[in-house]
């Protein structure tokens, strides 16, 4: 992923300290492959969680062509998906670092715990908007966020720069997700690459849905009725349409967003011209990730 490259590059790497005597530049050009291979492990990991959503929401499209799943089988599928993870994991074990190896081992228990939560029928929690965001974290923003910090660690960096690392790859993962329901409502098939509605088709409660519940308590014997009928939806799409759902989704991503530009404005000062531009770029992303339309 571009934006890890980006991170490596923003954090301004200078650990002369660390170089042997006669080695010269050998260490950061190390150092920049070992955090290129962290892009490349993530990369398959994201693919891999994509693959077996697919499967698990017997999905018909991916990105505007026929899912794997659809074209192949769910067998061929899942072995793909199964494939890339343990590519990834063979990488991350020639990382030799053990702190980098748990925080990507965390991701894919996330990744897992995540999409058991998104499968939960307990009414409680279904309608929680603190259950929604954990789930929302472990599906999509704990891959950026360790990932953002394994990037840090591998550099030597302090706890503090870590922390300012994940948090701004914790940041523009739910800003990510939380555009990408408001899209499932008002995004078109042919722009988002996938059916729209899909989520409410399946049962899925997100943001726009939770929030319209706090205005319109009614809707939420809509909800439990569920979405098989396509009548109920109609309904539901009503109750969304009067409140301010959409609205406040977006509201919440903005917080999400300037959350995670303010974590890059906090790294130590630079002045050099490949940080700065690297750490422009990363703020920049954030406004692109909320304006998005597709």
């Amino acid at each position: 992923m571009q934006v890890l490259l980006l991170m490596a590059t923003a954090l301004d790497v200078h650990i002369p300290e660390l170089s042997p005597p006669g080695i010269g530049d050998t260490l950061p050009t190390d150092l920049r492959t070992r955090q290129q291979r962290i892009a490349e492990i993530t990369e398959m990991i994201h693919v891999a969680s994509l693959l077996h959503d697919d499967v698990l929401d017997d999905a018909d499209t991916r990105r505007g062509v026929g899912s794997l799943n659809a074209v192949m089988g769910n067998k061929l599928a899942v072995l793909a998906g199964d494939f890339l993870l343990s590519r990834a994991c063979l990488t991350l074990a020639s990382l030799k670092n053990t702190e980098v190896v748990t925080l990507i081992a965390t991701v894919v228990e996330n990744l897992v715990t995540g999409e058991t939560m998104q499968l939960t029928t307990a009414s409680n929690k279904r309608f929680s908007m603190e259950y929604y965001m954990q789930k929302t974290y472990n599906k999509t923003a704990s891959l950026m966020s360790n990932s953002c910090k394994s990037v840090a660690l591998l550099a030597g960096h302090t706890a503090e720069i870590a922390m300012l690392a994940f948090e701004y790859g914790k940041n523009l993962g739910l800003a990510f997700q939380l555009i990408d329901d408001v899209l499932d409502f008002t995004g078109t098939s042919a722009s988002l690459g996938k059916g729209s509605l899909s989520d409410i088709r399946h049962g899925i409660i997100t943001a726009p849905i939770l929030f319209a519940l706090e205005e319109y308590p009614q809707l939420r014997a809509v909800v439990d009725k569920g979405f098989d009928n396509p009548a109920n939806v109609d309904i539901a799409l009503e109750y969304l349409g009067k409140s301010r759902g959409i609205e406040r989704t977006k509201e919440l991503a903005m917080k999400h967003a300037n959350l995670a530009a303010a974590a890059i404005d906090s790294l130590p000062q630079s002045d050099d011209e490949d940080v700065i531009k690297s750490r422009q770029a990363l703020i920049d992303l954030t406004q692109r990730v909320i304006t998005r339309n597709k």
